[in-house]
């Protein structure tokens, strides 16, 4: 009998902000921009692209067209994704 398996999805377990915060965090630890895309667009999935973009000032469809798994956001995409999921993008000393 073949093991059947289902494609996991991290929006179903971004359900508080203790741990939407961990996971933002981890990616940016990370250093990928790719991972740093990817959990940005995960986020802002369970939260509502439709509401997230607004708030950053994007279309919807920019918006999924820059937080795919090829996307690469510019950087004012970035700050007002952050921004609208409730982050500040800070510097600090590596």
């Amino acid at each position: 009998m073949p093991l059947e398996t289902t494609k996991w999805d991290a929006t179903e377990f971004l359900n508080d902000e203790e741990t939407i915060f961990a996971y933002i965090e981890a990616a940016f630890e990370d250093g990928d921009p790719a991972v740093i895309t990817k959990a940005l667009g995960n986020v802002a999935r369970a939260r509502g692209m439709t509401s997230i973009a607004k708030e950053a000032g994007v279309t919807r469809e920019a918006l999924y067209k820059a937080l795919n798994e090829n996307g690469d956001p510019r950087l004012s995409t970035l700050a007002g994704v952050t921004k609208a999921l409730g982050f500040k993008l800070t510097v600090t000393p590596a």
